[in-house]
């Protein structure tokens, strides 16, 4: 039987870097590479019921990877923003429903994210980050701003420029903080091994959030699996999975691409990111659901 994970990290797919699961390619031929792709990462994920399992199973098949050298790190220099998908959505949604994302929500949470909808589209709608809260993750994933990424034998810097936020990935082997020192925090604790190019990310700890303004909340026993590899020169694709028991009753499974700008007279910056510039940035969240700037006065 050929090793499958051996294949995952010397797949060539710009959107799956992990190939078809044993005996899951004959029953599906018929689809389009991309798709049978993703319902196999899907179906890679339902197969382990937690984050840690699935971390664990990665981590298993691959060896640990290898761990890097200042001589073999991979180029990911220069600032990127994240590619939309064809609606222009920042997650998976379900095909022909625009509408609705695609995660498996427990009922509660289903009609909660459906209630958040009904009430945007009548202009009513608050965002956390309008108090200047970082985005954290997994919401920084599809932040559509700019970032970018430092890579180290040790450590990799997920940079965004959404309030200045910064995921530090340890690489040298370090398992997660011990139970009775952990504690929520908006990025959580992420460790993590490279294969082939490949970052493959264990993240825990976090905080409860929402995905994406219009989109589902997710709980603080939300946890995560992310692949990260450059596909081209100007490319690097992420997959996620999360797991989150309180609000999902399955893994949801999504892929984002991040496209790297051009930037030949060098005017890119990311800049520090403070909400607080002025009174009129901050916000309020109103008895109704709705927003309003606090003490907020047009003049000249």
């Amino acid at each position: 039987m050929i090793n499958t994970m051996t294949r995952i990290f010397h797949s060539s797919s710009a959107l799956a870097l992990l190939v078809l699961l044993t005996g899951y390619q004959t029953a599906n031929a018929q689809l389009p590479a991309a798709d049978a792709d993703r319902l196999a990462m899907i179906e890679l994920g339902k197969q382990h019921t937690t984050a840690e399992a699935l971390y664990a199973y990665l981590k298993t098949q691959t060896n640990s990877g290898a761990a890097l050298t200042y001589d073999t790190l991979p180029d990911w220099s220069g600032i990127y923003s994240v590619g939309f998908t064809a609606a222009g959505l920042p997650f998976d949604y379900t095909q022909g429903a625009t509408d609705l994302p695609s995660a498996k929500l427990l009922p509660e949470y289903y009609e909660k994210m459906v209630a958040r909808i009904e009430a945007r589209n009548k202009g009513i709608e608050f965002d956390p980050l309008g108090k200047c809260e970082p985005p954290g993750a997994p919401r920084g994933i599809s932040e559509p701003f700019l970032r970018e990424y430092a890579v180290t034998p040790n450590q990799t810097w997920l940079m965004n420029e959404v309030a200045a936020e910064n995921r530090r990935i340890y690489t040298d082997g370090r398992e997660h903080l011990p139970a009775e020192d952990r504690f929520a925090t908006f990025d959580g604790d992420s460790i993590g091994f490279w294969s082939n190019g490949a970052l493959v990310i264990h993240t825990n700890q976090l905080r409860e959030g929402m995905y994406q303004r219009g989109q589902p909340d997710y709980s603080a026993q939300i946890e995560l699996v992310e692949i990260m590899r450059k596909t081209d020169d100007n490319t690097l694709v992420s997959q996620v999975w999360a797991y989150d028991p309180v609000t999902l009753t399955e893994a949801w499974y999504t892929v984002k691409t991040y496209n790297k700008l051009t930037d030949p007279e060098k005017l890119l910056r990311v800049h520090y990111w403070y909400c607080f510039d002025n009174q009129n940035n901050d916000v309020q969240e109103q008895d109704d659901g709705s927003t309003q700037f606090t003490d907020f006065e047009f003049d000249n």
